[in-house]
Order: structure tokens, then sequence, then C-alpha cells
């Protein structure tokens, strides 16, 4: 029995690795070199997107991270340092999409950037954001209607890993009811963030809450991460939910 077995009282049944390639496109990664804390150089970026590759993704939608403060990336930034990404996945003949938005941090410059249209977007206007770790902002649900009516989709990223939800489970459907849109990520279903974490992603599954499955891949270590989250059910069971949105990105 493993170490969260032994946690929560059982053991989890062995399965098979998934097959994230029915996913084909990834959607939160930090794979622009030296704009934030994933990859530094565009040697590291590479090497992190023929892992990406071996498994099994086709596309990767990297989402480096937007702030106010700290990582002030604009979308100039971002999208300059996508073309100088692809040029290289060009020039190596690697088979890989790169596309590029944000991952932006709920905050008054949010605010601003959505209500002048210059957020970065994937897919039909999703756009990726994150909360801070301390506590809920008392804007969330204010910015969250700002996306809306600006026709934009919220999409909360990791919400498994907001500890001052775990004790009020009904915060995660009041969002729903909203219409945000969850995105998992993956190696939670390992413990990879804590036995809490991995239990709240568990209950978010069995709730039907995901409609996105995302790495958050900075670095080679967040590789084996992902691989030792491969065997996981749960990873299985969202994968084969047919709720997730992926491969149609």
């Amino acid at each position: 029995m493993g170490l969260f077995g032994k946690l929560f009282g059982k053991s989890e049944p062995v399965l098979g690795p998934a097959d994230l390639s029915v996913l084909r496109c990834d959607v939160h990664s930090h794979f622009i070199p030296g704009i934030d804390d994933g990859a530094q150089t565009l040697e590291q970026t590479m090497e992190l997107l023929k892992a990406m590759h071996d498994l099994g993704y086709r596309k990767v939608i990297t989402t480096p991270h937007s702030m106010a403060d700290g990582y002030k990336n604009s979308p100039e930034m971002i999208l300059g340092g996508l073309e100088k990404v692809r040029a290289e996945v060009q020039r190596q003949g690697l088979d890989i999409t790169v596309e590029a938005a944000a991952e932006y941090y709920l905050d008054h410059a949010l605010e601003e950037q959505v209500n002048a249209g210059t957020v970065l977007t994937f897919g039909n206007k999703l756009l990726l954001f994150e909360l801070p770790f301390i506590g809920e902002p008392a804007m969330l649900k204010h910015v969250v209607f700002q996306m809306q009516t600006q026709g934009y989709r919220p999409v909360l990223a990791h919400p498994e890993r907001y500890t001052f939800w775990y004790n009020d489970f009904n915060k995660f459907t009041e969002l729903k009811e909203r219409g945000v849109l969850f995105q998992l990520n993956l190696v939670a279903l390992s413990g990879a963030y804590g036995p809490q974490a991995k239990q709240v992603a568990e209950r978010m599954i069995d709730a039907g809450y995901y409609e996105l499955l995302g790495s958050d891949c900075h670095n080679m270590n967040h590789v084996q991460a992902i691989h030792n989250t491969l065997t996981r059910p749960y990873l299985h069971k969202l994968i084969g939910s047919g709720k997730l949105l992926n491969s149609g990105l």
C-alpha cells in the first residue's frame, strides 16, 4: 500500500499508463524561455517540448505568468518569445505545434486588461487565470463577471491547489454555477501538492467539474512527475469522462 493509500485508509488499483495522446493538446505550461519561472533557455524549452511530444502531445498552448507585481509579461513579450520558439521547433523538425496565451494573476491589472480587450486567450476566447494562494480575492466574482461581459470564457487554473476552499466545497460549486471552467494540474492526482489537493481533485472529477487538463510544466522535474501520475485511476477516469475539451483546441 502506497503512502496516499495509507493516508486515506485504502490502496489504489494499479493501472497501465494513461494515453495522453488522446488529449492531443496541453493547455498550461511555461515554455517560453527567460520570461517567468519556467524554461530559462531555448535549449531547455526544446528539451521540454521533446518530452511533451514523447508523452503523446502534438500541440501545446504555453501560458507564461502575467501579473502586475512579478512577471509583467505583455502580449508583445509573450508573442515575441513564441516566434523564437516556433522558429527553433521548425529548425529541429519537431512535430509539435506551439501556441501561446497567458496565465493571468487575478488583480486589478487583469481587470483593466479584460476591459481593454488586451488579454491573450486560447481556443474560443478561453482566458486562463489563477488566484493568490493566501486567500480568496474579494474581487473574484466581479472580475469573472467582467470577463464574461467582454465575451471571454474564464478558466480557473488548478482550483485543487487553493487550500482556503478545502473546507467549503460549495465555493467550487458556486464558481461552476457562474460558468467558470476548471483546469486540473494532472500531477495533483499523484499527491504532488499533498494529500488534500489530491483528495479535492478526485472529488471534483467525481462531480464532473473539470473541462481542461494541463501539465503546468515548468521543468524536467515536472515531466517526471507527469510520468509518475500516468497510472493513477482518477487520471484514467477523467480522460475517459468525455468532458475534457483539450482534443478540440
